[in-house]
């Protein structure tokens, strides 16, 4: 067998991929079984997700085992390892644009229903009966928690770069209590809610924008305690910790999702905010707006093309 010339991991074969992919396609036929009041489909949506969750624990302990027993984990293959989180969490945010779009969309132009085939009066935002939570109450206390936690994820990395193991653990400690602290005030804000789910598209897209939030603090949650268990171990150190690293970025996006969230949807800025929208975003305004990142990205186009060091990349055998 030749010796290896590059400084990429390739992976040796393992069965994970496969049982996970077997885990959610049960957990997927459970749950069609269990909507449809199918027999013996809440046991496979729990046999599916017990599967999903024993496979993403021995695939990550083998990623970790690759890591600091292989030494597999070069400056390559750790960036590649960044780029796959980086397009991780391209994909969160595309995935909360939608719930965005939906609750601006609704908020920014409300109607009736039926407004489209014949006027019968103008819509008003939130809709009538619906009280929506005082944004400097709870949610803004939620707010402060969650700022607070991307301080104390800060600081842990901070610790990690230094090898101070003892403040590493300390603000990971006080992370994980904060990501908790958030979900019970949550849970706690759900449970004093003056609507329902089901009262109207308000309430729908305010418990589905915040829930999947909430969803993705307690995935965070869990990344950091895993993280704060390892700090235990002494499996951190200053040059290499792409675990905790990744469990950071993920942690200050969740951030930055409740900042939106708590700016738009809870303080309804987007609507204070419309007249301005309508004045600026004109058609004639966007048409030249078009015009001149059309001209400003041929620009940089032909900068690129005509400058040496592409010339030199291109012509790299």
């Amino acid at each position: 067998m030749s010796n290896q010339t590059h400084s990429y991991h390739l992976v040796n074969p393992s069965p994970w991929p496969a049982l996970g992919a077997s885990g959610m396609f049960m957990g997927t036929m459970g749950m069609a079984m269990f909507m449809h009041q199918k027999p013996g489909g809440g046991w496979l949506v729990i046999a599916g997700v017990a599967l999903v969750l024993y496979t993403m624990f021995v695939w990550w302990r083998d990623v970790i085992h690759e890591a600091r027993v292989d030494h597999a984990h070069t400056p390559a293959v750790s960036r590649g390892l960044r780029a796959g989180m980086a397009l991780f969490i391209t994909s969160e945010v595309m995935f909360f644009s939608a719930f965005f779009w939906a609750f601006f969309g609704a908020s920014t132009l409300p109607k009736l229903p039926l407004a489209d085939t014949w006027a019968i009066a103008q819509g008003v935002w939130p809709p009538k009966g619906i009280h929506p939570f005082d944004p400097f109450h709870l949610p803004f206390l939620n707010t402060l928690i969650l700022l607070l936690s991307g301080t104390t994820a800060t600081w842990a990395h901070y610790a990690i770069m230094h090898g101070d193991r003892k403040n590493t653990i300390k603000a990971l400690w006080m992370t994980v209590i904060l990501g908790l602290l958030f979900t019970s005030c949550q849970a706690f804000e759900y449970t004093h809610a003056a609507f329902g789910f089901k009262d109207g598209i308000y309430a729908s897209t305010f418990f589905m924008a915040t829930g999947f939030h909430g969803f993705h603090v307690i995935v965070g949650t869990i990344f950091l305690a895993v993280c704060l268990g390892r700090a235990y171990k002494g499996q951190l150190e200053p040059r290499q910790h792409l675990g905790f690293e990744f469990a950071a970025w993920y942690w200050h996006f969740v951030d930055v999702v409740w900042l939106f969230l708590f700016v738009f949807v809870y303080c309804g800025l987007a609507n204070t905010l419309m007249p301005a929208f309508e004045t600026i975003f004109t058609g004639t305004n966007l048409l030249i707006l078009f015009v001149i990142s059309l001209i400003g990205t041929g620009y940089g186009v032909w900068k690129l093309v005509s400058s040496r060091k592409f010339d030199k990349v291109a012509h790299f055998h």
